[in-house]
């Protein structure tokens, strides 16, 4: 097979969720535990960190890794969805999986799969712990890719583990309250393994406490042992002051990541370094400060708050549901001098009365839609805006809205582009 074919196959013959919805959705672990068996149980041929929550967990999983590879660790990383290029998912010390490992992985399981029937995502995610387990990674820092109880990723038995901040987000699958997907997201507590709690969610506190009492696993909640203060800012850099509860001087820290949500990250980030350095990884603070000053650089990461150009200032962000959202536009008030333009599109499963509430009326809009089926049609995003009091037109193409409010921008006007991580994988100069 060649790699085209091989991705083909992968797209057009296992059901996945970010074209087709929830109907991909397989609620149990069933599907993975047989691809892992036929491989031989690579899952627990290394250490590991487990990453879940709303908002938060695909940087915080960066984060994390560029901290490792900065500590001399061969790390991997598997993170989801992909914005480009499918080997984007695994990477082992920033590297994506070769494409010839892709094609061969495929050929070797085919039967298996052809089998058992799985998902694209459980397919990914034992061709992740396949690679790991081949590459002999130190350690492998594995996102969640939807909830985290029967999220595919939770066969893993992980050093720690990481639940960011909680928000609405798929509540056709996580629940309606936020307590249920609370408890949703602390599925991945296991027995006797610490767990940081790093959102900012005191009220949800108690779901996650009384999950780690059950498991007998030592909770951190990360809020409460460091705290956060910015100190300067720019588009491409963000200094901050991190100062430990009970701890020594402050430690700076210079970003690369610098959108403003990112802080609220940084505490469960530097909790889960202070867990492994318990369970015998040597990472100083100089590890820790050279791993944040390059998180993009060491791992590949894109499309959080990133820079497109600077004359009209474009920003991209894959920030998509509320919590996140009016962060993104809370941060990008303060550098409009102008007319703020928006590229917007949506999928349809998404709950949007939550967004009319953060999206700001004085924009301009160009409703458009990522070249998925489970993009919201754009002519149909238009009109629901419209009745919302919003003002704009109807670019159905992404790039094209893009070009269009490069064009409408004046020097000091702002554009963004956003909505969906469809929408941003779709832009041309990611």
């Amino acid at each position: 097979m060649t790699y085209q074919a091989t991705l083909d196959y992968l797209y057009g013959s296992l059901p996945m969720f970010q074209r087709v919805g929830k109907v991909a959705i397989k609620k149990d672990l069933t599907n993975t535990l047989a691809l892992c068996n036929a491989l031989d149980n690579p899952h627990n041929k290394f250490k590991s960190v487990h990453i879940a929550g709303t908002n938060g967990k695909g940087t915080s999983a960066h984060s994390i890794a560029a901290i490792l590879q900065a500590a001399g660790y061969k790390t991997g990383l598997y993170t989801s969805p992909h914005l480009k290029n499918f080997t984007e998912r695994i990477r082992v010390n920033g590297e994506e999986m070769p494409e010839d490992k892709v094609v061969a992985f495929v050929e070797r399981m085919k039967p298996v799969l052809e089998q058992v029937k799985p998902s694209f995502f459980e397919t990914t995610v034992a061709m992740a712990f396949d690679h790991f387990a081949s590459e002999q990674v130190d350690i492998a820092v594995v996102e969640v890719g939807l909830g985290g109880r029967l999220d595919s990723t939770n066969v893993i038995n992980p050093l720690v583990s990481l639940i960011t901040s909680i928000s609405y987000d798929h509540m056709d699958l996580l629940g309606d309250t936020l307590e249920e997907i609370a408890g949703e997201k602390a599925g991945i507590i296991k027995k006797n393994t610490p767990v940081v709690v790093g959102g900012y969610y005191g009220s949800l506190d108690a779901v996650f406490i009384e999950k780690a009492k059950k498991e007998n696993s030592p909770i951190v909640i990360a809020r409460n042992g460091y705290k956060v203060e910015n100190k300067e800012y720019s588009l491409f850099s963000r200094v901050v002051s991190v100062a430990k509860t009970g701890g020594s001087d402050p430690m700076t820290l210079n970003l690369d990541l610098t959108g403003r949500y990112y802080l609220k990250n940084l505490p469960g980030i530097l909790s889960v370094v202070d867990v492994l350095r318990t369970r015998g990884f040597d990472i100083s603070d100089e590890a820790v400060a050279k791993g944040l000053s390059n998180v993009k650089r060491l791992t590949g990461l894109k499309g959080r708050w990133q820079v497109l150009q600077q004359q009209p200032l474009m920003i991209c962000d894959v920030g998509h549901n509320e919590e996140g959202m009016r962060e993104l536009f809370e941060q990008l008030s303060e550098n409009i001098h102008g007319q703020l333009h928006i590229v917007f599109g949506v999928v349809s499963d998404k709950d949007r009365s939550k967004l009319w509430s953060v999206l700001p009326k004085d924009a301009y809009y160009y409703f458009t839609a990522a070249s998925i089926p489970r993009a919201l049609p754009a002519e149909r995003l238009y009109e629901e805006a419209k009745a919302e009091g919003y003002v704009g037109e109807v670019v159905s193409d992404v790039n094209e809205g893009i070009g269009l409010a490069s064009k409408k921008a004046g020097a000091n006007d702002v554009v963004f582009v956003g909505g969906s991580t469809f929408v941003v994988a779709e832009i041309d100069q990611l």
